[in-house]
């Protein structure tokens, strides 16, 4: 038989991952106390962060711009001695940061909070501060997320309920880049894993997915980034490109064009995903007949609590879900992948893309997404 101990940590648990409110789920007594109780006291939520830039490893172009680093924000939260770890990754096409970033930290006060399982009202007061910031919002929600799973002793993917071994093989990104560059990338990658990610839209697609196909015949997802304008030449592309083995095209066209891009869904051959064209929860609805399936990005949509939101909203809708993350360390993108065992696709490999990772957390081995058991978001520091 349990002890009261034990019910009430598989309580929280419980409640945690049906998004009930826990103070209220278990009247006086409720788990939130008792995490707090068990260490002997309570305290208040501090929050610190610094400013810590990323180095990529390749120079990494898209349609629209090459770049070689990546600002970002680390962002730690501590109550009564136990730390969560959260970050903000600031690609050039978010419009945000490190200043911004940090001007939005400065206005999160959290120590008006002594319970951490909170989540809902702790965030969005969070989302309440300002319009935008995504980036910044989401650090403050991963931190909170690992910090209570460090509470619970538990990971989000287990909180959740989700079986870590239906996590899906994630694909590794290639960049636009010359003939020569894609086929030394393609050689170092092809048998790490199962398959592979490669940007398009611009005036080489053929030669960058002919250039692969020159070193493997592993499956290809491309993403045009919006980088394809005329609907007609895009559908043609994409025709081509399924007879040389892609299985998947993700915004092939502006953001704002959706009568278009629902055009490109109805005749195309391979399923069609949206980037760009969703941000946050509020702009799932829409998208129904417009595409195949949606890309959730915790730094696009404020973090793991709307991620989640958006992974249920998106299949009541009938749509597809993929994952994605810009590059970032490994705190974000295990943040992401306790989301993994509910993705159709995933693109979580911006931490395998830079050379100076803080965190280790989730791995790929034989290119599948593998989920640890620490608790949180399962990272530890290097």
């Amino acid at each position: 038989m349990q002890n009261r101990r034990d019910f009430l940590k598989t309580a929280a648990i419980a409640a945690a991952g049906s998004g009930l409110v826990i103070n209220d789920a278990f009247g006086k007594t409720s788990p939130s106390v008792f995490a707090i109780n068990r260490h002997g006291k309570t305290g208040k939520l501090k929050m610190t962060f610094f400013p810590y830039e990323l180095k990529l490893q390749h120079t990494f172009t898209v349609a629209s711009y090459s770049r070689t680093t990546t600002p970002d924000v680390q962002v730690e939260i501590e109550f009564d001695g136990i730390k969560g770890y959260g970050e903000a990754s600031m690609p050039q096409y978010l419009g945000q940061t490190v200043e911004s970033v940090s001007t939005f930290l400065r206005k999160v006060n959290l120590e008006q909070f002594s319970d951490p399982f909170q989540l809902e009202d702790i965030l969005a007061y969070v989302d309440g501060i300002n319009p935008g910031g995504t980036a910044a919002k989401a650090a403050v929600d991963i931190a909170l997320h690992d910090l209570v799973g460090k509470l619970l002793g538990a990971p989000w993917w287990k909180i959740w309920g989700l079986d870590k071994s239906k996590a899906p093989s994630t694909t590794f990104t290639i960049g636009i880049d010359t003939a020569d560059v894609v086929r030394e990338k393609t050689k170092e990658c092809a048998a790490k894993f199962n398959i592979l990610k490669v940007k398009v839209g611009r005036d080489n697609d053929k030669e960058m997915i002919e250039t692969i196909r020159s070193v493997t015949n592993l499956p290809i997802a491309v993403d045009a980034n919006q980088g394809w304008k005329d609907k007609r030449q895009a559908l043609d592309m994409i025709f081509w490109l399924k007879e040389h083995g892609i299985v998947m095209v993700e915004q092939p066209l502006p953001k704002d064009r959706l009568d278009d891009i629902a055009w490109i869904t109805e005749a195309s051959p391979v399923p069609i995903y949206l980037d760009e064209s969703v941000q946050r929860i509020t702009d799932v609805p829409q998208l129904k007949g417009i595409c195949n399936g949606i890309n959730i990005k915790l730094m696009k949509c404020t973090g793991m609590r709307e991620a989640w939101k958006m992974v249920t909203l998106a299949r009541a809708l009938g749509l597809k879900v993929m994952l994605g993350c810009m590059t970032e360390t490994s705190c974000a993108v295990s943040a992401c992948a306790q989301l993994s065992p509910l993705a159709d696709f995933a693109d979580l490999d911006g931490n395998l893309l830079i050379a100076n990772d803080r965190f280790k957390g989730m791995v790929v081995e034989k290119g599948k997404i593998t989920l640890n058991d620490l608790p949180g978001i399962g990272i530890t520091k290097l």
